[in-house]
């Protein structure tokens, strides 16, 4: 599967607020997100690495109890097994990435 065409993919709402189409390479999970103003993903953690691009808005992102604003050209990134969550500051569309794949990611 070297090419896939994303907006084929069906939109699924994770969280409130949080709606994604997701796939999964041999070695990676990606989900392309549209996330809701004020929704948010509760503090968590899980042994992948996340990666977490802001296309458009922005996102706080908590890191092992550090926030900060990610938005287009700054990434947050999430090493395996830190907590952390996320809160929606504005509309937006957001690319996450999780290695190695997290076949529970959609």
């Amino acid at each position: 599967m070297p090419f896939l065409e994303t907006n084929s993919l069906p939109v699924i709402e994770r969280l409130p607020g949080w709606h994604g189409r997701y796939f999964h390479s041999q070695k990676m999970a990606v989900a392309h997100f549209d996330f809701a103003r004020g929704s948010s993903i509760h503090e968590h953690f899980h042994p992948e690495e996340e990666v977490y691009e802001v296309i458009e808005g922005e996102l706080e992102v908590t890191i092992d109890g550090l926030a900060q604003i990610a938005r287009p050209g700054l990434v947050a990134i999430v090493p395996g097994n830190v907590r952390h969550a996320v809160k929606a500051l504005t509309d937006g569309r957001a690319i996450i990435v999780d290695s190695p794949a997290r076949r529970d990611f959609a």
